[in-house]
């Protein structure tokens, strides 16, 4: 039997698996002004929220780095789903039979929950399938977030148009079909079953190794990058650029995720030809240039093209790091993937709520009213902006360490 047929099965229904993940990262922030305007949430209780989902996925993947090998990847990835699908689906109704905020909080957890072993669990099991190139098989596999991004606020932004924000919690409870599915698909699908965990395996034989340290602060500079502008691109399209929902949905985090995508698909159809530290490099200066016409451009327009640009550049840091670390530490196995989603859940947590707590801070600044009144822009333009600023710094960081451990590798 073609090896590479049996696991096709398994490999849609990883695809899937990633865009439900994208379903609970991406679905919230599509109503994070519908909460602001009709639950009076503050910008800090907003942030407080993506903080929240991220810090759950951490924590998941601190338990799961040895518990899904001893559970078994199949009862891991059917509660996952359950998880994921129950959490998007009280979305829609907590919010509406209890405190706001906190049915808000609830739903966010729940669904975490099943996000962080999702994102633990799929790219160990894509790792073990057949695949001429690695890196290619893991961006692809990540190219399909992306898509799933690009579904998400497209379809959800669309339909809030013809139903009606006040009925916005009907959107939620469609979205947790797709994880119903996914438990379904991975109830019969073939899993491959990974290597007996040797020494090599172990945590403390590549923890404190040069490389993980390198690969960990970029899976946190690349998860800082990427989920600040994603999560906050919809908001700062309405009330920091002064578009509609509509098109600030639509220009903003669906254009940021259209672009990641088309590098992470790039990449999975080309990257066998590509050095992927070169590639990683570049990603992250590119990220860093989004930033920068994001925050700086005077023209509203030209800062929606740098959210889209960030997503260019951000696309190939997280996957080409996990591949590039599979490959440097063979062996690894679900431990290593858990321990660098750790890292990155924890960018994800910091990053969104460090662009709130900025934006928050620098509002209510009086240099930041004056600045205001002379450049004729809005205080929620130039606070968000700030906000942005602080995690520039991150890509160009990511770059410069990338190319120091290249350096070193090269000289050895």
């Amino acid at each position: 039997m073609n090896t590479k047929q049996t696991y096709k099965s398994t490999l849609r229904a990883c695809y899937l698996g990633y865009i439900t993940q994208s379903i609970v990262v991406n679905l919230a922030p599509i109503f994070f002004v519908i909460f602001k305007d009709s639950y009076g949430l503050s910008t800090s209780q907003i942030g407080t929220i993506v903080f929240t989902l991220f810090i759950v996925q951490l924590l998941i993947d601190i338990i799961s780095a040895g518990a899904i090998d001893r559970i078994g990847y199949r009862a891991c990835a059917i509660a996952a789903h359950i998880f994921a699908g129950a959490g998007i689906l009280l979305l829609g109704i907590l919010p509406r039979v209890m405190d706001n905020f906190a049915g808000i909080m609830i739903a966010e957890i729940i669904a975490a929950v099943g996000a962080g072993i999702i994102e633990v669990l799929i790219s160990p099991i894509v790792d073990l399938l057949p695949a001429e190139s690695k890196s290619s098989s893991m961006s692809l596999l990540h190219a399909f977030y992306c898509w799933g991004q690009v579904a998400v606020v497209a379809l959800s932004t669309i339909t809030l148009v013809v139903i009606g924000t006040e009925y916005w919690y009907y959107i939620p409870m469609a979205w947790a079909i797709v994880p119903t599915v996914g438990a379904v698909l991975f109830s019969f699908v073939p899993i491959p079953k990974p290597a007996a965990g040797g020494e090599e395996s172990k945590p403390k034989k590549f923890l404190h190794t040069k490389f993980f340290v390198f690969a960990a602060f970029v899976m946190f500079a690349a998860a800082m990058s990427e989920l600040s502008m994603s999560q906050w691109a919809s908001y700062f399209a309405e009330r920091g650029l002064g578009v509609n929902k509509v098109m600030g949905d639509l220009l903003g985090p669906c254009m940021f995720g259209v672009f990641m995508g088309v590098g992470r698909t790039l990449y999975g159809i080309h990257g066998g030809k590509l050095k992927l530290s070169a590639a990683l490099t570049w990603c992250s200066v590119i990220c860093f240039g989004g930033y920068l016409l994001t925050v700086f451009s005077p023209i509203p327009m030209l800062s929606l093209v740098g959210c889209a640009v960030t997503g260019f550049g951000v696309s190939l840091m997280w996957p080409g790091t996990l591949s590039l670390a599979s490959e440097k530490i063979p062996g690894g196995g679900t431990s290593l993937f858990a321990l660098l989603a750790l890292f990155g859940d924890l960018g994800c947590s910091v990053g969104p709520w460090l662009t709130g707590v900025v934006s928050d801070g620098v509002s209510d600044m009086p240099l930041i009213e004056s600045l205001s009144k002379s450049l004729e822009v809005g205080i929620d333009q130039l606070a968000l902006k700030a906000g942005l600023l602080v995690i520039a710094v991150f890509p160009i960081m990511a770059a410069v360490a990338i190319r120091l451990i290249n350096g070193k590798n090269s000289k050895k």
